[in-house]
């Protein structure tokens, strides 16, 4: 008689901790990067950090935010992957390649010379309209839009072995490693280079062996991979805008009560702001750091960025529309934005502090 009751009675007895060990997992969000878990040399954890501390407190402890860095989780897409189930892992940060390959229109953030400045870049993302636009991941990946990191400060740098690039014309014959990107080789191929599109763990030695004259990554990068020991110049023109999107499940998302949904939305915000801030200043420590280290450094002007811009722009556009398929209007829509986002900032600046 005995045997027969204890089973059930144990069952009973044991269903409160069940039960509390997968509410306990329901509150749990962990986020994965590709970053080191470094408070000095990238922008996204201590971002992450602060996040953590500011959910944590808000919610009175409902809700523990773990944080996995240096890939540990795995690759951006295998994390991105793991988030749309949003069991295991609730959160990731992935960059523009990954992030298009998931949603196709953050292919748009590929376009050449789009930011003239960071005040421009944060205002864009920051903005209703690229939160509109980014509200589409919720139905086409089942994930969430919480921000936009600048991946290594956003704007890159070349860094080659022939000549300091000072214009367009400099680009000319030169063999320029790219990311596998499309996007990027019909840049680089407007502007009168050639493009040699190679995973991350072969540019060194694509520049060691003359296999690539030069590349382009921020310059936070430049330093911390020592491209100076395998180039001599480096040029800031900033023809690309790194970025990374970070984004949660919307399954886990949709199980939280609305107390918690906006803790997690108003401290990622300030995450985000605390980012772009960070980014900065690396980015800025990083180019003084270029130019101690490298050969000859040269910041374009901005006239000269105009020039190439104008020859890069309508390449890029060709492929993005014709090649890619994205439609032409929402291209044309997308560039008018950035344009009137950096209007708007100038006119703004001048209006409050000009007179």
């Amino acid at each position: 008689m005995h045997s027969k009751k204890f089973p059930r009675l144990a069952a009973l007895a044991a269903l409160p901790l069940a039960m509390a060990a997968v509410q306990a997992q329901a509150e749990e969000m962990a986020i994965a990067t590709i970053l080191p878990e470094n408070m000095s040399n990238n922008e996204v954890y201590p971002a992450l950090i602060q996040f953590k501390n500011l959910v944590e407190t808000r919610t009175d402890g409902e809700i523990t935010v773990s944080i996995f860095g240096n890939s540990q989780l795995g690759s951006e897409v295998e994390t991105a992957s793991e988030v749309q189930g949003g069991r295991t892992l609730q959160s990731t940060i992935i960059t523009t390649g990954a992030m298009s390959s998931f949603y196709d229109d953050y292919q748009l953030m590929t376009a050449p010379f789009i930011f003239d400045n960071w005040r421009q870049a944060w205002a864009f993302f920051d903005g209703d309209w690229f939160a509109d636009f980014m509200s589409g991941t919720v139905e086409e990946t089942n994930m969430r839009y919480l921000g936009t990191f600048d991946d290594g400060g956003g704007f890159v740098a070349f860094t080659n072995n022939e000549r300091l690039i000072k214009t367009v014309e400099d680009l000319e014959g030169l063999n320029i490693r790219t990311e596998e990107n499309p996007g990027h080789v019909a840049i680089m191929k407007s502007l009168g280079a050639s493009a040699t599109p190679l995973p991350w763990g072969e540019v060194i030695t694509a520049l060691e062996t003359g296999l690539a004259d030069g590349q382009f990554n921020a310059p936070v990068l430049n330093t911390t991979f020592n491209f100076n020991e395998v180039t001599d110049y480096t040029t800031l023109t900033g023809h690309v805008y790194n970025s990374a999107a970070w984004l949660v499940s919307e399954e886990w998302f949709q199980s939280l009560t609305e107390e918690q949904q906006e803790a997690i939305v108003t401290s990622a915000r300030e995450a985000i702001a605390i980012g772009h801030g960070m980014s900065g200043a690396l980015a800025t420590a990083s180019w003084v750091e270029s130019c101690e280290r490298f050969k000859e450094c040269y910041i374009m002007p901005p006239e000269e960025r105009a020039r190439m811009a104008e020859i890069a722009t309508p390449a890029w556009k060709e492929w993005i529309v014709n090649d890619f398929g994205i439609e032409e209007e929402k291209v044309d829509a997308f560039l008018a934005e950035v344009k009137r986002v950096g209007e708007e900032v100038v006119e703004s600046d001048m209006a409050n502090y000009g007179q």
